[in-house]
Parts: structure tokens; C-alpha cells; sequence
């Protein structure tokens, strides 16, 4: 299909937040992408934050990267994950960057002294973005962040409504996911949320396609036909989404519920028989592995697991394909201060020491890194884990005991990390890609080729590779000053980066392996990161020989 062809289906979200629509939204694409269509996806969040990069994650929890250095929701993670594609930063916009972009048109004189209002500027705004988003796709989903109802939200949704319009039937259909609430005291199942909802949409000219309902009980057909004559929407597209065992299950459900039908019905797509056998393979082996293998995960927002979804989601995907259940004990590098490692991770098959910010926890965490490296367990240490990795082995091996960070002590006399604004000052880096942060600080972000170390882990990791590429988030480097005296007492440096330290291995130890890069933020369910499969391999034949 042309641009001028491309197809749009518009996820909207009603009664209450996280119900789930986008992974609604990717498991709609990935049936779509299994019939053969060229399909993208597309989150518009009303929040007035530009971007998610200074959102604490009590707020929203993990902050996903995209390949070309864009700091998103967390919902495009989903997308990629269940996609296996890199999106971009066209794929997620705000409302606070839709209002600095016309803004910014406004100071330049491109509305040639116009009054700018939410009606039209903003709106057409919001549907340009979405259009351009579509080029060269056959299907658009775009996903609307929000519930309706949200005065925040208004302008997103007329803007769907307008651009509806603009396209014309068999070009764009409205889906709604909503609540079919269980009324324990009654013994009913309740359907007036979602009429209120829905009416709420009608109200501002949006009236649904189709409804995708969140029960925790099945609907009962006079139920449907309830919903479908309320809501004035085919018999056939009121769409039963009950909670399943796992996320990777949602597109498998919806098909049994025949959704593609009446999608194809309202965007005249003909017959779709979508392609899942891989699929349905991988998900019956997270539903119901074969064995499994027990990964101490070493952090401190340990009881914010949103903060590490990119994470915890790819350790689900290594375990499909150990066909192999990857149990995470949590633990609280705090507690592992206050009581020490013997009782906490004697039992476990690998260490996960993850990424984070500032000083509290990290004692803990580098007490867990020693326990790995001294006892023989698989570990991965990711951004921060690597970097602590090498400051334990600094202090404990090459006994210098002041090594730190400049992170939690700038003034220390032997940085073993330090500011990335100072490595490039010092060595003219000046090629890397930044982003200078509002509040002062420069962070690497997005995908950077790494060069691995002939005969390295890391090379054998990534199947021979001699050049991969893989994202990041970090503001602080790995010193490379001490890189003689580290890999002199087996901390080899087997992967680099512009010049920049990306990966350490312990020579002799089992599975050692500490990264500068995210590995968690390019792993699928069909296709897994290579450093968490590895991972995950190692611990589970860790399991297996006692």
C-alpha cells in the first residue's frame, strides 16, 4: 500500500487505567504482522512531560530506549517485544511535545501571525504526527494513552475523530477496551462502565467499532448481546479479554475469539489467517516449561518491578527458549548489607546485578557481585552492574581501596568510573551521541556498535559476532586508565565502544560477564537478547550440576 492507502486502527481505553491496551494494541499488530501486513504502532500519551527520561519510576516506571536514542513509554517496549522491530521516536509523542512543536512554529512565524489555538493547531498537530508515523505501512495502531473522560486527553481525541474523517470508511476503525466489572456481592458481571464510557465517546463524536472487554469471568452471550445492542456495535466485535497466564498469550486468546473478522470487516482487509505455530510453541513453554532455574535479582526498586519490565520480560523470553521457567528471587541489595549474602543467595543459580541511579544499595549490590566471582554462579551486571563489577574488583583484588565512582564520590583519587562529560573533554570524543539533559546532566543514549574480543565470552555470546550493537542509558564511563592493571589480574575488557569500555569478563570464572549496554531493551519472544539467553543457559546448566 501507498501513504495515501495506509489503514489506521485507533485503541482508546475507558472506565480505569491498566487494563491493558497496550499490549491489547501489540497483540492486535502481531496478528496482523503474521498475516503478512506491514503493521507499526504508534502510543500518544496526554501527559504534558515532553518525554518519560525525568519521570521517577514510583511514577511510571521503566523509562524504554529506542534504538535512535529516544526515551519512551514503557508501552513501546511492549510493541517492539511482541513486533520484533525497532521503533523510533516518531512511534511515542506527548502532549508537552506536541505544544513545544507548535510552539516553536509559532515563534518562527510559520502560522504568519494566526491565532493558535488547541483547535486546529494542536489538533493537526497530533494528526500529522500520526500520519507520518504510517508512511510506508500498511496498518497503523495507534494507541492513545489515558482514559476517556481525561481533559488532558480531549485533544488526541479529536484528533482521531478528524483524521477518521479525513481518511474515509474502510481506512480507520475505533477499538475500545473497557471493564465488564465482576460485582462480588451481587454475583454479576456489570456492563454500565462501559456504556458510560462509551457514551462518553459518542458525546465527543468517536463511536467504537469494536469492544475489547476485561473480565475476570467469561461473558455469557446474553451479556454480549447486551453490550453489543447498548453500545450499537456488531454482535461479533464485543471481544472477551480475560486475565491469562501470560502477556504472550493475549494475540493466541484473540484469535480464538475471532477478532480479525470483524477488523477485516470494517477496513476491507479480506480473509486473515495469521501465522502463529511459532507463537503458540513459545508460549506453552512459558505456561509450561520443562525445567526450571532460580536468578537472584540484585537492585534496589525491587518492590517497583515496572522499573525493570524491559528486564523481566526478556528473562521470560531466554526461559521459552531453554523451554525452562526463569524464577526471579528479589532481592534488596539493602537487606543483603544488613544480613550478608550466605543465606540469601547460596541457593541460587545466577546473579542479576541491573542498571539504576545514585549511591544507596550499592554496597549490597557489589557484596553480591564479590559472592558471584568468589563462589563460581553465573553473572550478568548490566550499566551499573558492570560498573560496580569493576570497582568490587578494584578494591578486593587490585586492593585500591578508595576505587568508587564519581557518580557517588566526585572527588575521589581513583575514579575507576567517571563522568562521560569528562571522558569526552579529555579524549575528543566529541563524535558520541548525547542528549543534554534539562536538569544538567548528558547521557548516552540509544544503539552503539561494540567490538568484541577475538576469543572472548562476548564474542561467543553473540554466535562470532565481531561487531554488534546494542542500546544504552548511562551518564558515567568506565575509566580506562586501569584497564592494564585489570586485565593483568583477570578482568578481561572484551568489548569496546568508540574507544569507551562496553563489556568485562572474569577470566577463569564460569560465566562472568558485566556490560556497559542494555541488553533487556532488544530481546523478543521470538527472537531473545543473546547476553540474557547466554545468561540464563549458563545458570540453568549451573542448576543442573548441583
Amino acid at each position: 500500500m501507498s501513504n495515501q492507502e495506509t489503514k489506521y486502527i485507533f485503541v482508546t481505553g475507558g472506565v480505569l487505567s491498566s487494563l491493558g491496551k497496550g499490549i491489547a494494541a501489540a497483540s492486535i499488530s502481531t496478528l496482523l504482522k503474521n498475516v503478512g501486513f506491514k503493521v507499526s504502532i504508534l502510543k500518544a500519551d496526554p501527559y504534558i512531560n515532553v518525554d518519560p527520561g525525568t519521570m521517577s519510576p514510583l511514577e511510571h516506571g521503566e523509562v524504554f530506549v529506542t534504538d535512535d536514542g529516544a526515551e519512551t513509554d514503557l508501552d513501546l517496549g511492549h510493541y517492539e517485544r511482541f513486533l520484533d522491530e525497532n521503533l523510533t521516536q516518531a512511534n511515542n509523542f506527548t502532549t508537552g511535545r506536541v505544544y513545544s512543536a507548535v510552539i516553536e512554529k509559532e515563534r518562527r512565524g510559520d502560522y504568519l501571525g494566526k491565532t493558535i489555538q488547541v483547535i486546529p493547531h494542536i489538533v493537526d498537530e497530533i494528526a500529522n504526527r500520526i500520519k507520518e508515523a504510517g508512511k510506508g505501512k500498511d496498518i497503523l495502531i495507534v494507541e492513545i494513552g489515558g482514559t476517556v473522560g481525561d481533559i488532558e486527553g480531549l485533544p488526541f481525541l479529536e484528533a482521531i475523530r478528524s483524521l477518521k474523517s479525513e481518511v474515509g470508511k474502510r481506512r480507520a476503525m475505533n477499538i475500545h477496551l473497557t471493564l465488564v466489572p465482576f460485582i462480588k456481592a451481587a454475583g454479576e458481571l456489570k456492563t454500565k462502565p462501559t456504556q458510560h464510557s462509551v457514551q462518553e465517546l459518542r458525546r465527543i463524536g468517536i463511536t467504537p467499532d469494536m469492544l475489547i472487554c476485561r473480565s475476570e469471568y467469561p461473558l455469557p452471550r446474553e451479556l454480549r448481546n447486551k453490550l453489543a445492542f447498548s453500545c450499537g456495535v456488531e454482535r461479533n466485535s464485543v471481544i472477551e479479554c480475560l486475565d491469562a497466564t501470560t502477556i504472550y498469550q493475549v494475540p493466541l486468546n484473540f484469535l480464538k475469539e475471532n477478532i480479525l473478522t470483524p477488523i477485516s470487516e470494517a477496513l476491507d482487509l479480506g480473509v486473515l489467517t495469521p501465522h502463529m505455530d511459532d507463537w503458540d510453541v513459545l508460549v506453552k513453554r512459558v505456561i509450561a516449561p520443562r525445567d526450571e532455574l532460580l536468578i537472584a535479582f540484585v537492585g534496589k526498586y525491587i518492590d517497583l518491578k515496572e522499573s525493570y519490565k524491559s528486564l523481566t520480560e526478556s528473562l521470560i523470553h531466554a526461559g521459552a527458549h531453554l523451554n525452562a521457567k526463569v524464577k526471579i528471587r528479589w532481592v534488596d541489595s539493602e537487606v543483603i548489607e544488613d544480613k550478608g549474602c550466605e543465606d540469601i543467595l547460596s541457593e541460587v543459580d545466577g546473579i542479576l546485578v541491573a542498571g539504576g541511579f545514585g549511591e544507596r544499595g550499592v554496597v549490597g549490590k557489589m557484596q553480591a557481585i564479590r559472592y558471584a566471582r568468589e563462589h563460581k554462579i553465573p553473572y550478568l551486571g548490566i550499566c551499573l552492574g558492570m560498573q560496580l563489577a569493576m570497582i568490587e574488583f578494584a578494591r578486593n583484588v587490585l586492593h585500591i581501596e578508595d576505587a568508587n565512582s564519581a557518580e557517588f564520590n566526585p572527588t575521589c583519587k581513583n575514579p575507576i568510573i567517571y563522568l562521560i562529560d569528562s571522558f569526552m573533554d579529555a579524549s575528543g570524543q566529541k563524535q558520541l551521541r548525547t542528549f543534554q539533559s534539562p536538569l544538567g546532566g548528558t547521557m548516552r543514549l540509544g544503539g552503539y556498535a561494540c567490538e568484541t574480543k577475538e576469543g572472548s565470552l562476548l564474542r561467543d555470546v553473540y554466535a562470532g559476532e565481531k561487531t554488534i550493537r546494542e542500546r544504552h542509558r548511562h551518564r558515567y564511563e568506565a575509566n580506562p586508565a586501569y584497564r592494564e592493571a585489570f586485565e593483568k589480574e583477570g578482568l578481561i575488557v572484551s568489548g569496546e565502544s568508540e574507544g569507551l569500555i562496553e563489556a568485562v569478563e572474569l577470566k577463569g570464572h564460569p560465566w562472568f560477564l558485566g556490560v556497559q549496554f542494555h541488553p533487556e531493551f532488544t530481546s523478543r519472544l521470538t527472537n531473545p537478547n543473546k547476553t540474557i539467553l547466554a545468561f540464563a543457559k549458563a545458570a540453568l546448566i549451573q542448576r543442573q550440576n548441583g
